[in-house]
């Protein structure tokens, strides 16, 4: 294993296990997401220049437009949570009400 791709796995992990175990509040959980998508984008985007694909250099530009859909939902999410409920702690959501 080369020490870009155990760099670009363990941030990948990192992210990963920061989501799975530190889920206090919406902001860590959404920035734990933002940090996945970016370590695969930058995988994505080296594997493709690192074998010289021409054809599949669009497909890191469109995970990136993705995240980018993604972080702004989950920003949107945050806000509307932050105004009903007062917080963005994840225990005080009750996902079985409206």
């Amino acid at each position: 294993m080369t020490p870009v791709h155990f760099s670009f796995s363990s941030a990948f992990f990192l992210g990963l296990m920061g989501l799975a175990f530190h889920r206090t509040h919406l902001l860590s959980a959404l920035l734990c997401l933002e940090g996945m998508m970016l370590s695969l984008f930058i995988a994505l985007a080296l594997w493709a220049l690192q074998f010289e694909f021409t054809g599949f250099s669009t497909a890191p530009m469109m995970l990136l437009a993705f995240s980018a859909c993604e972080a702004s939902t989950g920003l949107a999410l945050l806000v509307a949570a932050a105004r009903t409920h007062g917080t963005d702690r994840l225990q005080n959501f009750n996902l079985l009400q409206c």
